[in-house]
């Protein structure tokens, strides 16, 4: 069963997330914000990563460049509102694999999973 941290600042988005993800086979873990998707990250090695731009402490950028030091093959999709297409361009460029516009649909969310995974 793949595992995948859900971080979002958002209660109700990781909520909403992991229950998708919950239902559709994924073992999820969730974080809060940059800072505990990093240490997420290294205690428990998820096979991917939903994760948010915008958040306290450390923002989802951040997070993706040190997620991305400790492990160059991890596997990351970002979460963004609408309107942060140069903050989602940076990331690509950093080495997110794709992006979901929230707020989002159950079907581009499982389908950003399964590219990220596959």
């Amino acid at each position: 069963m793949p595992k995948v941290l859900v971080v979002d600042d958002a209660q109700f988005m990781r909520m909403r997330c992991s229950k998708l993800l919950s239902a559709n086979g994924y073992e999820v873990i969730e974080a809060s914000n940059g800072r505990e998707a990093v240490e997420q990250f290294k205690a428990e090695r998820p096979d991917g990563i939903l994760l948010d731009i915008t958040m306290p402490e450390m923002d989802g950028l951040e997070a993706l460049r040190e997620i991305k030091q400790i492990d160059p093959n991890a596997r990351v999709t970002m979460l963004t509102a609408l309107g942060q297409q140069s903050v989602v361009m940076e990331a690509i460029k950093a080495g997110a694999r794709d992006f979901v516009v929230k707020p989002f649909e159950q079907d581009r969310v499982l389908a950003a999973v399964q590219k990220m995974l596959g």
